[in-house]
């Protein structure tokens, strides 16, 4: 792939997902510590679909998705000190930060203010970022990472957003041996939270809708199984949890309530919910005063634990489910279209970078 002076992408013009366009676009201006990265391989993330399909508002576009991107550094600015070109890279779901506000100085850069996300939000000169379904991403160097050279870049690559955003709630609430941990909804996020808690040494439930989910589950380590969908189903599970963690896109069909008496006294319930923009939560408020229990929330990670993690699966060898699907715009549409239809085993990357995209 010759360096280009504009990038090529697969881009979404007024949320008509299911119709992508290959769009070439200009990249932000080169700030001194950017890097520009020659993308390889992108997971495709629920939050790519929620963007694309309009849940978390209206884009007239050209909207480039991505957030769980692997490549290789081909320039560098000339204050950058932590890359070369020629480094294998990966990019999470942030490309900048103000780094000086209290929640950058604590390390908890996704909650700056001024947070930029890999794609569709403005930079301060307006610029809208744009993500990984390109030949090229141009980014500041503190929000790149380095991949441990034994892990294949197609399956490092949606541990970068979805594997980050299931790891996060498990090492905030110390989980490890001698703690109990459920996961609920086994989708992509959820395939990761049974992956990762059962690395840490916890004993791990995993709480799915029917039962359609259990021979997968038990497969990627769940010690236990339980089905909402059978007759009393939480009757047995009372006080059982030190940590439930909910993972998926909607609280539609959830009984908040119910979930309360499952975790210990001072255990906690813990949300990495995307729902679309407006879904409430509805929580009986005596029950609550009466369980004893921490509600709280995450949305992927910082840094340490990014770098953490990364190291925790190249030390335990851990494998994700993953599809590879050639990017092209019949390619991203086919991943949108099954991710619909719950077709996902249990996440798409989109590979085959250098033969989609040719410089312009």
């Amino acid at each position: 792939m010759v360096y280009p002076k504009d990038f090529a992408s697969i881009a979404i013009f007024n949320n008509n997902y299911k119709e992508p366009k290959l769009h070439y676009f200009e990249p932000k201006k080169f700030d001194e510590k950017d890097v520009d990265i020659e993308i390889e391989c992108c997971g495709v993330c629920g939050s790519d679909h929620h963007a694309v399909a309009g849940d978390w508002g209206h884009s007239e576009g050209p909207m480039v998705v991505g957030h769980e991107i692997v490549g290789k550094v081909v320039k560098v600015g000339p204050q950058v000190t932590s890359r070369k070109v020629g480094d294998r890279v990966g990019v999470s779901a942030q490309v900048l930060s103000c780094l000086n506000c209290d929640s950058c100085k604590s390390g908890d850069y996704v909650y700056c203010p001024k947070m930029v996300q890999t794609y569709n939000t403005p930079y301060e000169d307006g610029y809208i970022s744009k993500g990984g379904y390109a030949s090229h991403i141009r980014v500041h160097e503190h929000f790149t990472f380095s991949i441990p050279e034994s892990l294949s870049s197609e399956e490092v690559a949606p541990f970068l957003c979805g594997g980050i955003t299931a790891f996060t709630p498990l090492l905030q609430h110390d989980v490890g041996p001698g703690k109990t941990v459920a996961i609920c909804g086994i989708g992509g996020i959820g395939h990761f939270g049974i992956l990762l808690a059962k690395a840490l040494g916890a004993k791990v439930y995993a709480i799915s809708r029917s039962d359609a989910k259990r021979e997968d589950s038990i497969a990627l380590g769940a010690d236990h199984y339980i089905s909402t969908a059978d007759k009393d189903w939480s009757a047995s599970l009372k006080r059982k949890f030190d940590l439930i963690v909910l993972t998926g896109s909607s609280f539609s069909g959830i009984d908040l309530n119910e979930y309360l008496g499952l975790v210990k006294v001072r255990g906690t319930l813990h949300s990495i919910c995307g729902p679309p923009l407006g879904e409430m939560l509805a929580v009986d408020t005596f029950k609550f005063l009466l369980s004893g229990i921490n509600l709280s929330t995450s949305i992927t990670g910082s840094h340490e634990n990014i770098r953490k993690m990364l190291q925790l699966i190249a030390d335990k060898k851990i494998k994700p489910w993953i599809e590879k699907i050639p990017i092209s715009e019949k390619g991203v549409s086919n991943a949108f279209e099954r991710m619909e239809n719950n077709q996902v085993k249990y996440r798409f990357v989109l590979t085959d970078y250098d033969k989609a995209f040719i410089s312009k």
